[in-house]
């Protein structure tokens, strides 16, 4: 299986939006009634769940840099929870069995002692989401017109993409069976990708390069993506968390300060391709609406 890590990048210095640096306060709506007293809620997930580079680093998260705004910690502290985070950047389905790199987690070891919630955010890097986007932006760079990127990857008549989210799938429902399987108290949530790119029009060439024509077919990779994994949690006795609908108009194209996701070159503190403080706050606001139903 393909595997594509999250892209590493050295800090420069940027013009930074003014973001959060304490807890957001949520409504009492959305906040509903705490967990079980005594409930814990263990986290699993990629880096769109750790948030690297989003203020401030765990000190001991180490190479998968989680943040302490993430939405695990602002969840956890909105519910009053004990949390147990141990997403990771750049990992796929397969680091929930199998460590990702040297003394590093298999994230499905954290599962048990009886938890009240579970949440789960994976997947794009087993279809390689950030690759995907980047290549994308290279092909747009040179060829601004037509579909570079889909004539790519659709090469020979088979969308490598879909392909790969299919494939995926099976993954995701293997996850969700051994979740199931040692935390069968738990309430578990599937969470979602939010919106990346716009959702209507051509985009926004030259500042993200991609071809007019390419960015639908790069719309209709992330629906697919979040469509498999709503399916998959539907079959699988989990809930989807629908963080795509609630973000459109926050995407790459977007200026600072409304911008949720971040592009190669970045203007608040993420990771390129990522999200930020903002569209944690955001991911948060959605898991909190979904348990206080």
């Amino acid at each position: 299986m393909r595997r594509v890590h999250r892209l590493r990048v050295v800090p420069v210095v940027t013009c930074l939006l003014v973001v959060l640096l304490s807890l957001p306060v949520f409504s009492a709506r959305a906040m509903g009634a705490p967990l079980p007293p005594g409930g814990a809620y263990i986290a699993l997930g990629d880096s769109y769940t750790s948030g690297p580079l989003i203020p401030n680093l765990i000190p001991d998260s180490g190479p998968c840099e989680r943040s302490d705004h993430d939405y695990p910690a602002l969840v956890a502290w909105t519910r009053k929870v004990r949390l147990h985070d141990v997403s990771c950047g750049g990992a796929s389905t397969d680091h929930m069995w199998a460590p990702q790199f040297p003394g590093g987690p298999r994230q499905l070891d954290a599962v048990g002692g009886n938890p009240s919630l579970v949440t789960l955010g994976i997947g794009a890097n087993d279809i390689g989401l950030v690759g995907i986007a980047s290549t994308c932006s290279g092909l747009g760079l040179v060829h601004p017109f037509g579909q570079p990127c889909k004539d790519y990857y659709t090469a020979g008549g088979v969308d490598q993409n879909a392909r790969a989210i299919s494939t995926a799938a099976l993954r995701v429902a293997d996850v969700l069976t051994i979740i199931h399987r040692h935390a069968p108290g738990a309430r578990v949530l599937v969470i979602g990708y939010p919106d990346i790119f716009p959702e209507s029009g051509p985009g926004c060439w030259p500042l993200v390069p991609l071809a007019a024509d390419d960015v639908p077919y790069l719309r209709s990779v992330e629906h697919a993506l979040n469509a498999m994994l709503a399916t998959q949690a539907a079959a699988n006795g989990a809930t989807f968390v629908d963080t795509y609908t609630s973000s459109i108009g926050h995407d790459v194209c977007t200026g600072i300060g409304t911008r949720w996701i971040e592009w190669l070159f970045v203007g608040s503190s993420a990771a390129p391709i990522h999200p930020n403080a903002l569209a944690m706050q955001n991911d948060a606001l959605q898991i909190l609406a979904v348990l206080a139903r």
